[in-house]
């Protein structure tokens, strides 16, 4: 089983560097078209129809990876964060791979395809062993559950890119006027919490890198129903600067940082869980890194990148890219309704005998299909279309990705294990 496991990351490493070749060929079909002396049509076609095909034999690696894993781990790859992950990254492909076969927008991978690394990339912040089940999740209502909800989150990705495409389309960058700085000020800030993504894995790989670690020692007190107290002891390790210590505890290993000697306060009582604080330093520390890479891009661009990204699709009509995000996600809502909503419930019935049960995975999950099912309303039955539905569109991705992120990160819940 070790060979098949071996051949899997082979397999997966092979379709991270095809990925992001195709990401330079449709950056190239996107910017490079105005260095040609040809005709902007071949020049776009001759580089999009390069990226599209690494980008298909990228997800059939990428397949490899999974089916592989799946076999030499004996149970199918989606059972951890690592997992979950790569999965998501597969299932945006295939998205974006059967989107693109239906309008044929070569531009469409110079946005989609960064998604897909910055989420496999994320993935490897986590631990890659096959881990053994734990009881939920030994279940085939795992597999479809799983599988469903991560395929309609995917055609959600395609739907904000091609929304966030629109958006920096058409949004006038020579209006001095309060609207006018309104929209340039939230599109600027759409692409930023993407940043903010990217400052995340510079900050885990730059200090895994040089090998900084800190440790904490927290003692947890429980209260039985007959009141008899009980405490625990765990240590906790940070692999990045504690910003923020672990609530009721104290330090066992510190290494400074700049000058920073020890943790500037502690983590809140009422963030449930012996890993909150380092979560919470994680999101604190994500933000400043990518604060810091937004920061480094604006001082080379010299202005929004957002303006930077606007004269490359100046020859692309909005109006389609319209179309494309609302089909893509009329696409993933009910699969994603299945998947995040009914098999899950059905899951949830033989995991822990209930349906529900208000944990914040689930609630997230309810919070991100109500947002999409007024997203269909609105566009459908009140005309939303134009900026107002690509709003809606990136607004919902964003949600989409706090449920997944944030709520593992940070909110302690019965879906924790999948931020361990």
């Amino acid at each position: 089983m070790t060979w098949w496991l071996d051949f899997s990351s082979d397999a997966f490493i092979v379709a991270f560097y095809l990925y992001c070749a195709s990401f330079i060929f449709f950056a190239i079909a996107v910017g490079g078209k105005r260095w040609s002396n040809r005709k902007p049509e071949d020049h776009t076609n001759r580089w999009g129809k390069l990226g599209f095909g690494a980008a298909v034999i990228g997800w059939l690696a990428h397949l490899t990876f999974f089916f592989t894993r799946w076999y030499g781990g004996g149970h199918i790859p989606t059972s951890n964060m690592y997992e979950f992950m790569t999965f998501l990254g597969m299932a945006i492909m295939f998205a974006f791979i059967v989107v693109h076969l239906i309008y044929r927008n070569m531009l469409l991978g110079a946005f989609a395809l960064p998604l897909v690394v910055i989420i496999i990339a994320y993935a490897s912040v986590f631990p890659s062993e096959v881990q053994p089940l734990i009881p939920a999740l030994n279940n085939y209502w795992l597999k479809i559950h799983v599988t469903t909800a991560a395929l309609g989150e995917a055609f959600f990705a395609v739907g904000f890119a091609a929304a966030l495409m629109q958006l920096i389309r058409v949004v006038d960058f020579t209006r001095e006027d309060k609207a006018g700085k309104r929209a340039q000020r939230w599109t600027e800030f759409s692409l930023f919490v993407i940043i903010v993504l990217i400052g995340f894995l510079v900050a885990v790989f730059g200090f895994r890198g040089a090998g900084y670690e800190s440790v904490f020692k927290q003692e947890t007190v429980t209260i039985d129903d007959n009141g008899i107290a009980s405490s625990e002891v765990k240590e906790v390790v940070y692999s990045l600067p504690p910003i923020v210590a672990p609530y009721n505890s104290e330090i066992v290993s510190f290494q400074s940082f700049l000058g920073m000697k020890e943790p500037a306060f502690e983590s809140f009582p009422w963030l449930n869980g012996v890993n909150a604080g380092r979560k919470l330093n994680t999101v604190i520390w994500s933000i400043i890194a990518g604060l810091v890479v937004y920061g480094v891009l604006r001082l080379i661009a010299r202005k929004k990148l957002t303006a930077v990204i606007h004269p490359h699709l100046s020859d692309i009509d909005p109006e389609d890219l319209e179309e494309i995000s609302y089909r893509a996600i009329a696409i993933g809502f009910p699969i994603f309704t299945l998947g995040a909503l009914i098999f899950a419930m059905i899951w949830a019935e033989i995991a822990w005998s209930r349906f529900w049960g208000w944990d914040p995975k689930e609630v997230w999950a309810l919070v991100t299909w109500l947002f999409y099912s007024a997203y269909l309303h609105l566009r459908l039955s009140r005309g939303w279309q134009g900026t107002r539905s690509a709003w809606l569109a990136v607004i919902g991705f964003l949600v989409v990705m706090f449920t997944l992120v944030g709520v593992n990160l940070v909110i302690a819940g019965l879906h924790s294990y999948a931020g361990v």
